[in-house]
């Protein structure tokens, strides 16, 4: 071989190469959890959306999609519960105050 060409290893594909699990140690482009970490909101529902982002970890990018799509139905519908409960009555004014 010629100095100026670099040496070329061939690998012999095999059956079994299909059944090869790579992860994000062999192919940095792979999945792989970012760790961010997510604080308790002490809202039940808006934590069980938010622990729901860690699916995202382990999926590819085309799969991130649906779960933020989940993640942002489940925090709508918790924003929606709060206007559906009911709170202290509206503070009324009397007829003989005149507004400043």
């Amino acid at each position: 071989m010629s100095d100026s060409l670099p040496e070329v290893t061939v690998v012999e594909e095999t059956e079994d190469a299909a059944a090869t699990v790579v992860g994000p140690e062999d192919d940095p482009a792979a999945p792989a959890p970012l760790h961010v970490p997510r604080a308790a909101t002490g809202h039940p529902e808006v934590d069980t959306a938010l622990d729901r982002l860690a699916d995202a970890d382990h999926l590819a990018t085309d799969g991130h999609v649906e779960v933020y799509e989940d993640v942002h139905r489940g925090l709508r519908d918790a924003l929606t519960a709060l206007d559906a409960r009911p709170g202290p009555p509206a503070p009324t004014r009397h007829p003989t105050t005149a507004p400043q």
